[in-house]
């Protein structure tokens, strides 16, 4: 069996396999500043960093759905395109995590096992002429007005979800949107994924457990196959189930810098999706924000809510740009002679932390 809340056209998703239980919020209450649903908001960005963004029923969420459903079709037309012409797109050599990433170029897990899916990252300044252009497919150059639009929509709710935890948090009013302005230099991308069906008897992580780089993540999904861990000493792998009308929003490795990991960036994996779902392509499209590339990554000052650092902490002197290239392009076999998984790694320790409430 399987319940209403499924995509047209694509097999259900199961109701027999465990789910996170994320808490469903809603844009247009958050819009209005509604107090209940900021608590709510408070707290889930607290205790796990995952969140439903419901989109309906404001204006600035329908235009993202509408958004995200021709970039849908742009990302297969996209993946269709000859494997020689998408690594024509590949810059990582150039030091660079935009454009596109073959299946198979990174390493997932300590065993060496090989990611199974394709990225294709377009950068923010690029459609939005804060740097160059870099080359791209004359797709994706015909749908840069789309583009445009969906990321100018994406980061005015992620502006939205930064002033939220400003509040929160008590800074100084701002202090987390003026790290993050639309038209400064920065990481935040878009990145279309297609992760194709695996073999029946060989299903196993496609993107291995890991923290996001940055700050917040909007993610627009349709299939199964994103799965969190919960905080907890006995905490399970829970599918994370797409829902209509809404995007997975979730919290990154700056933010729990910044708040000293009293804000969290959890844990998650890409597996093979669930049932029926296992043999259908997964595509999947995202907005990721990340700080301008010279902010450091460290404590903020100014917040009675943020937890102090140790007399004998050193925090290390890495900026956004720095750590995003470090994470993005440090588990690439092409790039590396020897993968140095822990060079790689985000915030994981501290997400899998017993987090204790008074």
């Amino acid at each position: 069996m399987a319940t209403l809340e499924n995509f047209p056209d694509l097999p259900p998703f199961p109701d027999d396999v465990p789910t996170a239980p994320l808490l469903r919020l809603s844009l247009e209450k958050l819009l209005k500043r509604d107090k209940d649903e900021f608590e709510r908001f408070c707290k889930t960005c607290e205790d796990i960093g995952f969140f439903y963004l419901d989109l309906r029923h404001s204006d600035q969420g329908e235009s993202i759905l509408a958004d995200a459903d021709q970039l849908f079709k742009v990302g297969e037309e996209l993946f269709n395109l000859d494997l020689d012409e998408k690594k024509k797109y590949d810059f990582s050599k150039q030091n660079s995590y935009f454009g596109y990433k073959a299946q198979g170029a990174a390493v997932v897990d300590r065993q060496g096992n090989l990611d199974r899916n394709e990225f294709y990252n377009v950068s923010k300044d690029d459609i939005l002429g804060v740097s160059e252009p870099l080359p791209a497919p004359d797709l994706l150059t015909r749908h840069r007005p789309l583009l445009k639009s969906f990321i100018e929509t994406a980061h005015s709710i992620v502006t939205l979800i930064l002033e939220l935890l400003n509040e929160h948090l008590g800074l100084p009013p701002s202090t987390l949107p003026n790290l993050h302005r639309l038209h400064e230099l920065s990481g935040d991308q878009v990145r279309f994924i297609k992760a194709p069906p695996q073999p029946q008897d060989d299903r196993r992580t496609a993107l291995g457990e890991h923290t996001d780089f940055g700050s917040v993540t909007i993610l627009f999904n349709r299939l199964g196959g994103l799965q969190v861990l919960p905080p907890g000493e006995d905490a399970e792998w829970c599918y994370v189930r797409p829902l209509p009308g809404h995007a997975i929003v979730n919290l990154g490795d700056s933010m729990v810098k910044f708040t000293n990991g009293l804000l969290r960036s959890n844990i998650h994996r890409v597996v093979s999706p669930p049932g029926l779902q296992a043999d259908t392509t997964r595509y999947s499209l995202v907005y990721f924000s990340r700080p301008e590339d010279n902010v450091l990554l460290k404590r903020l000052e100014g917040s009675s809510r943020i937890p102090p650092l140790p007399a004998d902490a050193v925090e290390e002197e890495v900026n956004s740009k720095d750590w995003i290239i470090r994470r993005a392009l440090g588990r690439r076999v092409d790039l590396h002679d020897k993968i140095d998984f822990d060079r790689g790694a985000g915030t994981e320790q501290i997400s899998r932390r017993i987090k204790v409430h008074n």
